[in-house]
C-alpha cells in the first residue's frame, strides 16, 4: 500500500492505476498520482497539542490550498462531514481512537481526491466507533475509489464491492464478496466437539476454522457431502471463504528452490 501511495519504491514489478479516466504509472508519474490521492495509513502522527481545526488547516496548506477563505470552507466542511465539528477546538491528544481515525479521513479528503487508500482503519476501535467509521467510509465510497486493507472480515462484507485475499505476499483469491460466498454453498458443515477431539477431527476432515465456546470447540469443515454424524450444514460466510482459502494454500506444496 505504501508503494501504491508512492511512499516506497518497490524492488520489482509495476504499479498502474486507472483513476478518473486516466492510466497512471505510479513509479514514473508519482506527482500525477499524488494529486489525485488521499491516504490514511494505519499509524499516523499529529501535533498532539494542536486543535483539530488548526491541524487540518495546516495540512490543507501543505496540500496546496493557499487562499484563506477557500481553505476555511474546505476545513470546516470536512470537520462537519466526519462529525468532528463540535470538538474542532479540542487538542488532538484528547481524541479517542475513533475520533482520530475520523480526523484521518478528513485529512485524506483534502483536495477532493479521486482515490483514497486506508490501511487497517478500524483496528482497535470499539463497536460503536467502528460502525460510525464504516458508515462514513461507505458514504465516501459512493463517489470515490477506496482501497481498504483490513483483517476484520465484517468490514469487507459491509463495505467492499470487490475484494482480494493476500497470503505469502501473493493475491490468492479475488472477486465479488457475494459471489465468493456463493461458491461455498452447501459445502460448509459445523459441529461442536470436545477440545480433546480436535486433533483427531483435523486428521479425518478438512477443518478450516475452530472457535472455543463454553469450554467446547466449534469446528467448521468444508466438504461436498456430510462429514459424518453430528454435523449440520450451515450457510457459508466471508469468514469461511477466508479460512477455506488459507487452508487451500497450506495444502499446496512449497515451490522447490533452484539449485545454484
Amino acid at each position: 500500500m505504501r508503494a501504491i501511495a508512492t511512499l516506497q519504491i518497490p524492488t520489482g514489478g509495476s504499479v498502474t492505476l486507472e483513476v478518473d479516466g486516466r492510466t497512471i504509472d505510479a513509479l514514473r508519474e508519482p506527482q500525477a498520482l499524488r494529486a489525485l490521492l488521499g491516504y490514511l495509513p494505519q499509524d499516523f502522527g499529529v501535533y498532539p497539542r494542536v486543535s483539530a481545526l488548526e491541524m487540518l488547516d495546516h495540512l490543507a496548506v501543505l496540500k496546496g490550498i493557499g487562499e484563506r477563505r477557500v481553505r476555511r470552507e474546505v476545513v470546516e466542511g470536512l470537520l462537519a462531514q466526519v462529525n468532528l465539528w463540535d470538538v474542532r477546538g479540542k487538542a488532538l491528544a484528547g481524541f479517542s481512537g475513533g475520533m482520530r481515525q475520523r480526523f484521518g479521513i478528513a485529512q485524506a479528503l483534502i483536495g477532493s481526491p479521486k482515490l483514497i487508500i486506508v490501511d487497517e482503519p478500524t483496528a482497535g476501535l470499539d463497536p460503536e466507533e467502528r460502525n460510525r467509521f464504516n458508515n462514513l467510509l461507505a458514504e465516501i465510497g459512493q463517489n470515490v475509489v477506496v482501497i481498504l486493507s483490513t483483517h476484520i472480515v465484517d468490514d469487507v462484507t459491509d463495505l467492499c464491492s470487490r475484494m482480494a485475499i493476500i497470503a505469502g505476499g501473493r493475491i490468492v483469491r479475488e472477486g465479488v464478496p457475494h459471489d465468493l460466498i456463493a461458491g461455498l454453498a452447501g459445502r460448509i458443515w459445523r459441529r461442536t466437539i470436545e477440545r480433546s477431539e480436535l486433533e483427531a477431527f483435523r486428521a479425518a476432515h478438512e477443518v478450516i476454522s475452530t472457535r472455543l465456546s463454553e469450554g467446547r470447540t466449534m469446528v467448521h469443515v468444508i466438504a461436498d457431502e456430510s462429514p459424518g454424524p453430528g454435523f449440520e450444514r450451515v450457510d457459508g460466510t466471508l469468514e469461511d471463504v477466508y479460512f477455506a482459502t488459507l487452508a487451500e494454500q497450506r495444502r499446496r506444496p512449497a515451490p522447490l528452490a533452484a539449485a545454484a
